[in-house]
């Protein structure tokens, strides 16, 4: 006789009680579940870029008056309310006087930091490059990101790489250099002491060193702070801040369509897709699967956003893309292989703390907010 489901049965053969355990799901079902929620988030985050641009475009065509109804500013603001929403919904919970009265002086400073850099600076900043310049060079030059992160990780944080890990962060360093000295000349460039620098690759490149800076904080001082408050509050405090500083350049009315019908016919869909599919994948495949699995799906990326840039936007890849990208992916390939030879992964299902999150999505890169 077998037991197979029940906990105790009586075997017939030897005349005493078997005990069993029912069977679990292998764990490869919990580990595919998880690769599968991190691809649709890297699909989804990868297209961000192109379907930005490309609901600029849509606006262009229906003007409200003088102005674009579904303007980058505009996608951007309406974009961290979806966001926003999401993440209330999700961790609204962590918000309890018990919790709060936990975090210190030096945590809530850490927290608007990240909150200007990352929330509002950096999206910012990228935002105005996709304006300027093409989207596959906001992708490429959006790559300075990781080396920048390991780097400054080794420097301040005195993390361990290994060679593999070096030579990959040089290697997507020296293609982000290339894909931006590079570019043929354009009125979208400006002269530096006899060299030109396209304006959006220069935006981009800002962007970028902002976010770097607000991981090394959040890997600093904000490791032990719960993610919901973290998440929460840096979405709200960063639109905020963005909204006023967009005040303040642009105009007081700047957001003047920002409750135009049309404008949010196009962000529930934006938001919807962009924002909550995209957080929801995201956050679901953080919680199954290991820190080395999701760097190495986030590292697709540049790719699936290049392809998604061409098959939207019609927008082909340049010689100075190519070359540049070619040494970012041999970049991408080799730290990589530096994360399969470290042994000391996170275990699966501890994955959900900022600093694993935050690796990711530098991985990943743009996320369309």
């Amino acid at each position: 006789m077998t037991a197979t489901y029940n906990e105790q049965c009586f075997c017939f053969y030897c005349s005493r009680v078997i005990v069993t355990r029912p069977k679990r799901p292998h764990r490869l079902i919990h580990r595919v579940s998880g690769q599968t929620y991190l691809w649709l988030a890297t699909l989804i985050f990868a297209a961000s870029g192109a379907v930005t641009r490309r609901l600029t475009e849509i606006g262009a065509e229906h003007f409200i008056g003088e102005r674009n109804p579904i303007s980058l500013c505009n996608v951007l603001f309406v974009g961290n309310l979806c966001a926003l929403i999401l993440l209330i919904l999700i961790y609204g919970r962590q918000w309890n006087k018990a919790t709060l009265k936990q975090l210190s002086r030096t945590d809530w400073v850490s927290l608007t930091a990240v909150a200007i850099l990352s929330g509002a600076l950096a999206p910012g900043l990228i935002f105005q490059a996709l304006s300027v310049t093409g989207v596959n060079n906001v992708i490429l030059v959006g790559r300075l990101e990781p080396p920048l992160t390991l780097a400054l990780s080794v420097w301040l944080l005195r993390e361990r790489v290994n060679i593999w890990e070096f030579i990959g962060a040089i290697a997507a360093f020296a293609g982000v250099i290339l894909t931006i000295i590079l570019q043929p000349p354009t009125e979208a460039m400006m002269n530096m002491g006899g060299f030109s620098l396209g304006i959006g690759e220069l935006l981009a490149a800002v962007g970028s060193i902002a976010a770097t800076a607000s991981t090394i904080i959040g890997k600093k001082y904000l490791s032990q702070i719960p993610l919901g408050i973290y998440s929460i509050f840096r979405t709200a405090l960063g639109t905020i801040i963005f909204f006023f500083i967009a005040l303040v350049l642009y105009g007081k009315d700047h957001f003047a369509d920002v409750l135009s019908p049309f404008l949010w016919q196009w962000m529930f869909l934006y938001g919807g897709l962009i924002v909550v599919l995209g957080q929801s994948f995201l956050i679901k495949g953080l919680k199954t699967s290991t820190v080395s699995t999701a760097s190495l799906i986030g590292s697709f990326g540049p790719i699936v956003g290049i392809l998604a840039a061409y098959l939207i936007l019609g927008e082909a890849p340049t010689l100075p893309q190519y070359i540049g990208g070619s040494v970012i992916l041999v970049g991408i390939f080799l730290s990589q292989v530096g994360n399969w030879r470290k042994t000391s992964s996170i275990a699966s299902g501890k994955v959900s703390s900022i600093p694993a999150q935050q690796q990711v999505e530098t991985d990943m890169g743009f996320k369309g907010l």
